[in-house]
């Protein structure tokens, strides 16, 4: 609880910081959101072009993109130590100063950074989301909500996972390491399809090494009353957990990498 709260008034420090400048965030936000809606116009054209991919329809495809987004980015908003922050930390030595602080590593790294500007994306995402339930003419109902945040929150975790595979290669190699991209970003960019479009290597990519298939496909598909595969109904509650068996393994693996930091020199 008293990491929690440690949490929660770094991230009011954090978010007072950003406001010290009003003009420049509100651009930066206006950015954002310029961008986020450029990737919801592709997906437009998609529906206009196409109409529905294999079974998923045009309201299909703005739910699982909604999903996506929603995730990505409070991830991203919360978590941007992680995701962003600590490769600096790590080539200009910051990190050692954290080695001498009584708190756990992963905890002040979360607690260094927050991404305000990310607000805008999310906000398009619910938008998505409430765009691509209406089309779909879902009927909403207690456990389709609860599969929808239970997706929500583990996609979060399978996300902050990913980025840490990148903390974890700068302990070691000093530079961040982009090939990561492909699973974080790249699996962004990808996956806000149903991952049964895609042919079989990224089936397997996305459902093993990287499960946002998991996380987010079969709750999604089950909210949409499409079940991904033909798995029953269960599975959607219990597949989402992946995230959470990803983040725990990468939470031991930065615990371990740790050990072998040896500064930068600087």
């Amino acid at each position: 609880m008293n990491t929690l709260n440690l949490y929660l008034k770094s991230m009011g420090m954090l978010l007072k910081s950003h406001l010290q400048y009003p003009a420049s965030f509100i651009m930066q936000t206006l950015a954002q959101l310029v961008m986020e809606c450029g990737e919801m116009l592709a997906v437009i054209l998609v529906i206009d072009r196409f109409e529905s991919l294999k079974e998923w329809s045009g309201g299909n495809l703005f739910f699982f993109f909604g999903l996506m987004s929603v995730s990505f980015y409070i991830t991203e908003f919360f978590g941007r130590g992680v995701t962003g922050n600590f490769p600096s930390m790590v080539r200009t030595g910051q990190l050692d100063s954290l080695l001498l602080r009584p708190r756990g590593i992963l905890t002040q790294v979360l607690c260094s950074g927050i991404d305000p500007r990310r607000i805008t994306c999310i906000a398009v995402g619910v938008v998505s989301l409430i765009m691509g339930s209406s089309m779909s003419g879902i009927s909403w109902s207690v456990l389709k909500v609860l599969a929808l945040i239970e997706s929500v929150l583990m996609s979060c975790l399978l996300i902050l996972g990913l980025f840490m595979i990148e903390c974890i290669f700068c302990i070691h190699s000093v530079k961040s390491v982009e090939l990561v991209n492909v699973l974080t970003y790249g699996g962004r960019s990808a996956c806000q399809y149903p991952v049964d479009i895609y042919p079989k290597p990224l089936k397997v990519l996305f459902s093993v090494v990287a499960p946002f298939a998991l996380t987010m496909h079969v709750p999604a598909a089950y909210i949409l009353g499409k079940p991904l595969y033909g798995w029953p109904d269960w599975t959607a509650f219990v597949t989402p957990l992946s995230g959470a068996i990803v983040f725990i393994i990468m939470v031991m693996l930065f615990n371990r990498g740790i050990k072998f930091y040896r500064s930068t020199g600087s």
